[in-house]
C-alpha cells in the first residue's frame, strides 16, 4: 500500500532516496497503528510478548528520529539550490539551525529539571519514558483539534458531495480558482525562464560562474524536452532580476527559484486536470441518468468510444448502474456510518472524566466479543484508522494553505518529506488517545502505555487530570465546528479576511460563471479531439478579470514574446515575478546605474540578429529567447477595439451571473448562441490586419489629395 501511494502522488523529479525515506517513514507510522490492536489483544489475554515490545520500540524510535532529525535535514537538502553536495548540506543545516536550537533547548531544560528534582516526576519509567511523554504532548494537544475538525467535516463533506448539483457548484468554483492559479503559475514559470536566459546572455564564457550557469541551461533544455507543449508567455524582466550573477549563492538562488516555479506550474496543472475531468464526468453521469430510457440504461462517456464485443453492452450497463445509482446511495450510507462513528468517539472522549461508568462504545464492543482475537482486532482497528484519517485530513487541508500540497503525480520532494514528517509526528499521539477510550480493566496496561509514559506524571504543571480534561476541550471544539459557530461569529463581526479560512460551504452557494464558461470550452475542445487543459491559459485570463496585455506569435523559428507595457504598480517596479525573500542567501543589492547598464546591454543583444549567445547554442532553436520586446500596434483604434472586446466578455459574465443556480445543460444551450471566443493569436492577427488596411486607406487618401488639390 505504501509503494502504490508513493507512485500515485510522487512527482517525476523526486529522487530515489527521498522515496525510500518517505516510504520507510510511512511504513513505521502504519506499523504503530497496526500494533495497537495486537497490543490490546495481548493485554486482554494477559500474555507478555517480547516480540511485540521490540516492534513497539523499533516503530516508535524510528518515527521519532525520522521526524526530528533525518527528514528535516533531507528536506532542507532537497530545497537548497546549491550545486555541490557539501554546500547543500551546509544550507540545510543553516536553515534547520533555529529548529534544532529550540528542540535542543527544550531537551536541555528537561534534563536539568530531572536532575534538580531527583527524578520525582519520572514515575519509575526512566528518562526515555519521560522524553516520550513530553515529545507527544505537542501531538496530543494539537492533534485533538485536528481530530475534532475531521470528525465534524468528513461526514458532512461526503454527504454534500453525494448530491450532484451541490458537487457541480463546488467544482465550478474550484475550476475558476485553479484556472486563475494555473495562469499565475504559468506567468511565474515564464518569468523564471526569462531571468535564467537573461543571466546566461550577459555572462561571458570566461566568467568563473559560467559552469553553474551551464547547469541551469541544461536544466532549461531538459524542461523543454520533457514538455514540448509548454509555451512561455508574458515573461518580462524586473529591476531585481539581473543580480543573480554575483556569486555562487546567488546562482543557487536562481536555480532554486526556477525549480520552484516549475513545480508550482505542474502542480496547478495537475489539480486543474483533476477538477475539470471530474466535472466533465459528473456532467456525463447526469446526462446519462436523464436519458436512461433512450440509451437503454447504457453509460455513454465523452472520454471514450462505445464499448464493443460480447461484454461491451454488459459493461456499459454495469457502469451506468454504478455511476448513476449505486455510487450516490453508497456515499450517503457511508456518510451516515461515519457520522455515527464520530458521535461514538465524541461520547467516549466526553465521558473519560466519569469514574466507574464505561460509556465508550468501543470499550463495550471489545469486552462483548470476549476472547475472539479477530473480532477484537477489527473492532479496535476500524475506529483507530478513522481517527487517523480525520487527523490527517485536517492536517493536509491546513497545510495546503501554507506549507505543502499533496497532488497526484506532481507532489515535489519537499512536500513529500514534510507530509511524511507530519504523519510520523501524529501517529503515536493518536494511538495513545485511542487507548484512553478503551477500558481493559483495573491493573491492565498495554505495552505502549508502559513505554510512552503518563502525561500527568511527566508534565505535572498541566494538572493531574490533563489526559482526561483535554479530550473534553476537543469535544466542545468539534461541536462548535459542526454547528458552524466560528463562521457565524466571523460573519457577525464582519468579513475578517485575514483570519478567515475558506470552507467548502462557500463554494456551493451558486454556480461560478467563470468556471462554467471554462468547463464549457473544455468540453467543446474535447469533442474536437483536443486534450483537457490544452488552451486554459488564455481562457483563464479572459474570464477571471485579468487584463490581457500580452500575446504570443509563433514563428518558424520558435516562440517570441510580444509584451506591451502596463500602468500597474508591478510594472512601475519593473518586476512581475515572485522574488525570493530577503533572508534567502545570495540576495545582494546592486546600484541602479549598474542595473540600467545591464538592461541596455541586453536590449542591444536582442535587437541585433547577427549576435548569438551561449544560451542560443545550448537551448534548441524550437525555443527562442523570451526577452525580445515587441513593438506591437498601440494606436487609439486598436485600444478602442480591445476595450470593446473586454466589454463583450464582461457582458457575457453579467448575463450568466443574473441566472444563479443555472444547471450546466442550460449553460450549454446558452453558450451555443454566444459568438465564438477567439484565441489571442487570432485577436492580434485580426487587429494587425485591420491596422495595415487603415494605413493603406490613409495612403490612398494622401495620394488622391495630391492629385486633386
Amino acid at each position: 500500500m505504501v509503494v502504490l501511494t508513493l507512485k500515485y502522488f510522487s512527482g517525476p523529479h523526486v529522487p530515489r532516496y527521498v522515496l525510500f525515506t518517505v516510504g520507510y517513514t510511512w511504513f513505521c507510522s502504519i506499523s504503530i497503528i497496526i500494533l495497537v490492536p495486537a497490543d490490546i489483544w495481548m493485554t486482554i489475554i494477559g500474555r507478555d510478548n517480547g516480540g511485540l515490545s521490540f516492534f513497539w520500540s523499533w516503530s516508535y524510535w524510528s518515527t521519532f528520529l525520522l521526524t526530528w532529525l533525518t527528514v528535516p535535514l533531507i528536506q532542507g537538502y532537497e530545497d537548497a539550490g546549491d550545486f555541490t553536495m557539501v554546500e547543500r548540506l551546509k544550507t540545510s543545516v543553516h536553515v534547520n539551525l533555529v529548529f534544532y536550537l529550540i528542540v535542543g533547548s527544550i531537551g536541555l531544560f528537561g534534563l536539568i529539571l530531572i536532575i534538580t528534582l531527583h527524578k520525582n516526576w519520572i514515575g519509575g519509567r526512566g528518562v526515555l519514558g519521560w522524553a516520550m511523554a513530553c515529545s507527544n504532548t505537542f501531538g496530543l494537544v494539537t492533534g485533538a483539534f485536528l481530530l475534532g475538525f475531521g470528525l465534524a467535516e468528513i461526514p458532512k463533506s461526503i454527504w454534500r458531495n453525494a448530491d450532484w448539483t451541490t458537487r457541480q457548484k463546488f467544482l465550478s468554483h474550484k475550476i475558476s480558482k485553479i484556472a486563475l492559479k494555473l495562469d499565475d503559475a504559468h506567468k511565474d514559470f515564464s518569468n523564471a525562464i526569462v531571468v535564467a536566459q537573461a543571466t546566461s546572455k550577459q555572462m561571458s564564457k570566461r566568467d568563473p560562474l559560467r559552469p553553474y550557469m551551464g547547469i541551469i541551461d541544461n536544466m532549461l533544455v531538459q524542461m523543454f524536452k520533457e514538455d514540448p507543449s509548454f509555451k512561455p508567455q508574458g515573461g518580462r524582466l524586473g529591476e531585481n532580476d539581473m543580480d543573480y550573477d554575483t556569486d555562487e549563492k546567488s546562482m543557487a538562488t536562481l536555480r532554486r527559484h526556477l525549480r520552484r516555479a516549475r513545480d508550482d506550474y505542474y502542480r496547478c496543472k495537475s489539480e486543474y486536470l483533476i477538477y475539470v475531468t471530474e466535472a466533465l464526468e459528473l456532467e456525463d453521469t447526469m446526462k446519462n441518468y436523464e436519458r436512461r430510457d433512450a440509451s437503454g440504461w447504457k453509460f455513454i462517456s465523452s472520454f471514450r468510444s462505445e464499448r464493443t464485443g460480447a461484454l461491451g453492452s454488459f459493461l456499459d450497463m454495469a457502469e451506468f448502474v454504478w455511476r448513476c445509482i449505486l455510487q450516490k446511495q453508497l456515499q450517503k450510507a457511508l456518510a451516515i456510518i461515519l457520522g455515527c462513528m464520530s458521535a461514538a468517539i465524541l461520547l467516549a472522549e466526553a465521558t473519560l472524566l466519569t469514574s466507574g461508568v464505561d460509556l465508550s462504545l468501543f470499550s463495550i464492543l471489545v469486552k462483548s466479543v470476549g476472547h475472539k482475537e479477530f473480532l477484537v482486532q477489527v473492532i479496535a482497528f476500524i475506529p483507530l484508522m478513522f481517527m487517523c484519517v480525520c487527523t490527517y485530513y485536517s492536517l493536509f487541508k491546513a497545510g495546503r494553505l501554507m506549507f505543502y500540497s499533496l497532488t497526484p503525480r506532481e507532489t515535489s520532494a519537499v512536500s513529500l518529506l514534510m507530509i511524511c514528517s507530519m504523519v510520523a509526528r501524529y501517529a503515536p499521539p493518536i494511538s495513545y488517545n485511542f487507548l484512553n477510550l478503551i477500558s481493559l480493566g483495573k491493573g491492565k496496561t498495554t505495552i505502549f502505555e508502559q513505554r510512552m509514559g503518563n502525561i500527568d506524571q511527566a508534565v505535572p504543571f498541566f494538572g493531574d487530570g490533563f489526559n482526561r480534561i483535554y479530550p473534553l476541550i476537543m469535544v466542545i471544539y468539534t461541536v462548535l465546528v459542526a454547528s458552524n459557530f466560528f463562521g457565524k461569529i466571523i460573519k457577525l463581526f464582519g468579513n475578517w479576511k485575514f483570519y478567515r479560512i475558506h470552507s467548502e460551504a462557500e463554494d456551493i452557494d451558486g454556480f461560478d460563471p467563470s468556471g462554467l464558461i471554462i468547463l464549457q470550452k473544455e468540453r467543446t475542445w474535447l469533442e474536437q479531439g483536443r486534450k483537457v487543459g490544452e488552451h486554459v491559459i488564455p481562457l483563464a485570463r479572459n474570464f477571471n478579470g485579468v487584463d490581457l496585455e500580452s500575446g504570443s506569435v509563433n514563428t518558424e523559428h520558435g516562440l517570441q514574446m510580444k509584451a506591451a507595457s502596463n500602468s500597474s504598480a508591478d510594472d512601475i517596479k519593473g518586476s512581475s515575478s515572485k522574488q525570493p525573500s530577503k533572508d534567502e542567501p545570495g540576495k545582494y543589492s546592486i546600484s541602479k546605474e549598474v542595473i540600467s547598464n545591464k538592461y541596455a546591454a541586453i536590449r542591444d543583444q536582442t535587437k541585433s540578429s547577427a549576435n548569438t549567445s551561449t544560451t542560443e547554442k545550448i537551448i534548441p532553436s524550437t525555443k527562442e529567447s523570451l526577452l525580445d520586446e515587441g513593438n506591437g500596434p498601440s494606436t487609439s483604434g486598436i485600444a478602442s477595439r480591445w476595450a470593446s472586446m473586454k466589454q463583450g466578455f464582461q457582458n457575457i459574465k453579467a448575463n450568466i451571473e443574473a441566472r444563479k443556480f443555472l444547471p450546466l445543460r442550460q449553460v450549454q444551450d446558452t453558450m451555443q448562441q454566444l459568438p465564438r471566443v477567439e484565441s489571442l493569436d487570432e485577436i492580434f492577427q485580426r487587429l494587425r490586419k485591420s491596422e495595415v488596411e487603415d494605413d493603406d486607406d490613409a495612403g490612398d487618401t494622401q495620394v488622391s489629395s495630391r492629385r486633386y488639390p
